[in-house]
C-alpha cells in the first residue's frame, strides 16, 4: 500500500484505507470512519428537492464556464462574504476542485515548470503535478509555527530552488492551519515581489473556527482562486467546484475547459446554485464540527497523542504518534484491523516526516468520534 512509481506517483492512502475499511464492513465488521474529509450530512433539503425537480430536463451540457445562475450566485457570494466585486465572466465552474487544479496548472504554466507546495499538504497536489509532467518544490512547515506558511518561508525556498508558482490552502489539509489577513497579505506580497503565480486553494472556506475566512481575492487580482462545494456545503460526491482567474488567463482556461471537461455536471451545477442560499444549513453543520473538534482534541491528548493547538479550520486533527509508533501506515492498519477505527497515515501528506503523524477527520457524527476514541483507548491502553 506504500508503493511508489518511478515518476514519484504514490497511492492516495486515505482511499486505500477506505477500500480496506469497506471490505471489512462487507464482512460484518463495524468501522468508525475518520479517514476521509467527507461530511456525514447530506446537502441541504432544498438542494435535493431542486435536483429532483430538474432531473427530467437537465440532460445536456452547459456553457463551458457554467450556468449563468450559478456564476451569478458566486458573484453574490464574493460580494456578501468577502466584500469583493467579481466579474461573472472570470468564474469557471469545474468538476470539483480537482479539475480546477488541472486547469490552473495548464493555464498558468507550461509542462516542466516547477510549482511550490507546502509539506505537509494535500497529497493530490504532489501526485497531480507529477502526473501532469510538472516539477515540485516543497516548503516544509513546522508545528512550532502552527503549521502556517509565511512569506519568509516562500522567499527562502525560492532562493534555494526557484519556482514559477505556489499552491497553498488556508485553512489547510491536513493541519487545519489558517492565515489571518496579515499572514495572507505577507504571502501575496512575497509572490508578487518574486514573480510567483499564486494559486489559492480555498476549499475549506467557511470552516474557520477563530475568525472569518480571508480570500486572496480581497488582496489581489493576480491570483488563481480554487474552491468547491464539497466541504462547507456537504457535496463531496457531486463533484462541483469553481475557480476565479485573472483576466489574462481566462481565455486559455476556457479553451482547456472546453476540451478537457466540456462543462461541469449539469445537475451538480443546479444543486450548487441552490446550495449557495443554504448557508444556515451549512453553519449548523459547522457547529457540529466545532463540537467534534474539541471532543477529538481532548480525547487524543488524554490517549497520549502529540497534539499541538486545536486546528484553526477545516475538520482535521494532524497529530504525532511518537509514543506508539514510528510507522504511520502500520499504526493506521493496526487501528483499523484491531480497533475498527479508520484514519489516514501521515505519509499521505508528508513523504519525509509523515511517518510520525496521522490525520483524523471529525466531519462525521459526534457519536462516531466518541466511539473511535473509546476503541483506540481500549487498544492503546
Amino acid at each position: 500500500m506504500t508503493d511508489i512509481a518511478a515518476d514519484g506517483l504514490m497511492p492516495f492512502h486515505a482511499m486505500e484505507i477506505l477500500k480496506r475499511a469497506k471490505a471489512m464492513e462487507a464482512s460484518g465488521r463495524n468501522v468508525c470512519h475518520l479517514e476521509l474529509g467527507e461530511p456525514a450530512s447530506p446537502p441541504a433539503p432544498r438542494v435535493l428537492e431542486a435536483v429532483r425537480e430538474a432531473l427530467p430536463l437537465a440532460q445536456g451540457y452547459t456553457n463551458a464556464k457554467g450556468l449563468d445562475e450559478l456564476r451569478a450566485g458566486l458573484v453574490g457570494y464574493y460580494q456578501d462574504q468577502h466584500g469583493v466585486a467579481v466579474d461573472a465572466e472570470a468564474i469557471i465552474c469545474t468538476t470539483g476542485s480537482s479539475a480546477g487544479f488541472i486547469l490552473a496548472f495548464h493555464t498558468a504554466f507550461r509542462p516542466g515548470a516547477r510549482i511550490a507546495i507546502t509539506r505537509p499538504g494535500y497529497p493530490a497536489y504532489v501526485n497531480t503535478l507529477l502526473g501532469l509532467g510538472f516539477e515540485i518544490a516543497e516548503i516544509p512547515l513546522s508545528v512550532g509555527n502552527g503549521w502556517r506558511l509565511t512569506g519568509a518561508d516562500i522567499a527562502a525556498a525560492h532562493a534555494r530552488e526557484p519556482f514559477a508558482g505556489l499552491l497553498f490552502a488556508s485553512p489547510a489539509n491536513p493541519t487545519g492551519a489558517a492565515l489571518d489577513r496579515a499572514g495572507l497579505t505577507d504571502i501575496v506580497a512575497t509572490c508578487e515581489r518574486l514573480g510567483i503565480v499564486l494559486i489559492s486553494d480555498e476549499i475549506y472556506h467557511g470552516l474557520d473556527y477563530r475568525a472569518p475566512s480571508i480570500s486572496a481575492l480581497e488582496l489581489t487580482d493576480n491570483a488563481i482562486i480554487i474552491n468547491s462545494f464539497s466541504k462547507y456545503y456537504c457535496m463531496t460526491g457531486w463533484r462541483i467546484g469553481w475557480m476565479v482567474l485573472p483576466a489574462k488567463m481566462l481565455r486559455r482556461a476556457e479553451i482547456l475547459q472546453q476540451n478537457l471537461f466540456i462543462s461541469a455536471p449539469t445537475l451538480s451545477q443546479i444543486a450548487a446554485s441552490v446550495a449557495l442560499g443554504e448557508r444556515d444549513y451549512a453553519e449548523a453543520r459547522k457547529a457540529e464540527y466545532a463540537t467534534n473538534r474539541l471532543l477529538l482534541d481532548a480525547g487524543l491528548r488524554e490517549l497520549g497523542f502529540d497534539v499541538g493547538a486545536a486546528a484553526d479550520g477545516a475538520f482535521y486533527a494532524y497529530v504525532g504518534i511518537s509514543r506508539f509508533s514510528n510507522d504511520s501506515m502500520a499504526f493506521c492498519m493496526r487501528m483499523l484491523e484491531q480497533a475498527g477505527v479508520a484514519m489516514t497515515p501521515g505519509i499521505d501528506f508528508d513523504r519525509v516526516d509523515g511517518q510520525g503523524y496521522v490525520r483524523l477527520s471529525y466531519a462525521g457524527k459526534s457519536e462516531t468520534v466518541q466511539l473511535a476514541l473509546e476503541r483506540m483507548g481500549g487498544l492503546l491502553r
